[in-house]
């Protein structure tokens, strides 16, 4: 399967947030929008970093509820990693296992087209080993 399916199925909203924004203020969009990460852009509209949950706890646990006044350019991922839709799920998987990431932005030349979770690929990935088992039992039934 590739990821411009994944895509196709779960749709291509992306929250974003401007490197100015304060993590605290950050933290709130992604609970309110039940999201464990959004991409940071710049003032040109390019990919600036990615926001996780992750990023989030360690600028708190390092500099305590003071670090929720400070702007997230701080403390975003800036060497951020991306997928292209043309991608399998597979290596996807494999990117993800390998880096220890959860969210991959997806860009199209250069455009961002959506952004896919460890999540998004694990559940594909179920509904795949579902469909082959159920055309396994189909086989297997018509002898």
């Amino acid at each position: 399967m590739l990821v411009s399916q994944i895509l196709k199925d779960k749709g291509d909203l992306v929250f974003t947030a401007s490197p100015h924004e304060t993590v605290g203020a950050a933290a709130a969009l992604l609970h309110s929008r039940r999201v464990g990460a959004m991409i940071v852009l710049d003032e040109d509209g390019a990919i600036a970093g990615i926001l996780s949950e992750r990023d989030i706890v360690r600028v708190v646990a390092e500099g305590g509820g003071a670090a929720l006044d400070r702007p997230i350019k701080g403390c975003m991922t800036k060497d951020v990693v991306f997928a292209d839709p043309e991608e399998t799920l597979d290596a996807l998987l494999a990117r993800m296992t390998d880096r220890r990431i959860r969210h991959l932005p997806v860009c199209k030349q250069g455009r961002l087209v959506g952004i896919i979770s460890i999540g998004d690929l694990v559940k594909h990935k179920i509904l795949e080993a579902q469909a082959e088992a159920d055309g396994l039992k189909a086989y297997i039934a018509a002898g």
